[in-house]
């Protein structure tokens, strides 16, 4: 898969498929999620982990009590890849269950 330009990992974003999604720097897009109670955040990781098995592309995850943040970058292509806004749009699907 290979790295999209700024410019279309920009256009991705103001589309506004992708709410709460931000560039971290060149590379990372990240997003926090608050739960209502630490083990709804257990469980939330324990879902996108599944997912990210299935893409076989996997976050970096930061559980702060109630307050789950992801990031996500394609290492093989050295920044951000249509994966990247796959896996963004499972994790967001996965929470608003």
């Amino acid at each position: 898969m290979s790295k999209l330009s700024e410019e279309q990992v920009q256009e991705r974003l103001a589309q506004g498929t992708y709410p709460g999604w931000q560039r971290k720097d060149e590379k990372w897009l990240t997003k926090k999620y608050r739960v209502r109670e630490f083990l709804d955040g257990i469980e939330f990781v324990r879902q996108v982990a599944l997912a990210a098995e299935e893409l076989n592309h996997h976050p970096m995850i930061a559980i702060d009590y109630k307050l789950v943040t992801l990031s996500v970058t394609s290492w093989s292509a050295g920044g951000i890849t249509e994966l990247d806004f796959e896996l963004m749009a499972k994790c967001d699907s996965l929470f608003s269950r």
